[in-house]
């Protein structure tokens, strides 16, 4: 399995050495020859936001068994993806992926990505012109240790202060008093390290979908990794929306698990 375009997801062919990287992915070798990327889903111009099913026959057999399994977890259980890209990252290669936002005009709500073979990070950055509040360590694992306990014993202990910051300003630690724990940065100045381990999944939803980028960096491919993404339909291809039609064509055909690589 060759990395294919793991921002936009379909559509577009890849570098002219037939790497398999296309649009924000890159690695070390894309003027070399390699096999094409494996990607299954509809053809794709996000520029034109044209749709249509081309060679498209549906998602791989051996997808069945993993979307089954991942619509055993709550957050999951109505997944139903259109798009499936098998990604292949080598540190001999310098693979690596930019920050970017993923699709919204095709691609819905939910990114689901298996990670696979080797740990890495992903890295979470914002653009935006605004702050952000950072807590510091202690009331960081405070809130943690709370939220495992009862809801009455939570309220029991949260801050009584109703000037603090978000509920957690000036606080005590062992009766001795902490001034101003909080302080507000730029957002661009923000990187979040979500550390993902071997054979973990995570899903991006919300604004972790819409308004924090995500990018996998050169020196956190430490050997090879294996990514398996999962891409669903956005409003407009569901149900109610102006492409219904086309949507339900594209999703039967996809859950039909005949797919070959397009």
């Amino acid at each position: 399995m060759e990395a294919a375009g793991e921002g936009g997801g379909g559509g577009g062919g890849g570098r002219p050495g037939g790497c398999g990287c296309k649009g924000i992915r890159c690695c070390l070798l894309c003027e070399a020859a390699a096999p094409p990327p494996q990607d299954y889903g509809p053809k794709v111009n996000f520029k034109k936001h044209k749709l249509k099913a081309g060679s498209f026959s549906g998602l791989p057999s051996f997808s069945q068994e993993i979307v089954a399994r991942m619509r055993s977890h709550s957050m999951l259980k109505d997944f139903s993806p259109i798009e499936q890209c098998n990604l292949d990252y080598g540190p001999e290669r310098g693979s690596a992926i930019d920050p970017h936002w993923d699709d919204w005009w095709l691609w819905g709500e939910r990114l689901v990505s298996l990670n696979l073979l080797s740990a890495t990070v992903l890295s979470m950055s914002c653009d935006l012109e605004d702050c952000l509040q950072l807590f510091p360590p202690f009331l960081q694992e405070r809130k943690l240790t709370q939220s495992s306990v009862s809801p009455a014993a939570s309220q029991e202990h949260q801050p009584k202060d109703p000037t603090s910051v978000g509920g957690l300003g000036n606080t005590t630690e062992g009766g001795t008093a902490f001034s101003s724990p909080t302080r507000s940065v730029p957002s661009k100045e923000v990187t979040v390290a979500i550390h993902l381990p071997r054979r973990s999944l995570v899903v991006l939803y919300g604004p972790a979908r819409y308004r924090w980028k995500h990018a996998i960096y050169r020196n956190h491919v430490n050997s090879r990794r294996v990514c398996i993404t999962f891409r669903e339909l956005s409003a407009e291809f569901s149900r109610g929306g102006e492409q219904e039609e086309l949507g339900k064509k594209l999703l039967k055909m996809a859950l039909t698990y005949q797919g070959i690589p397009v």
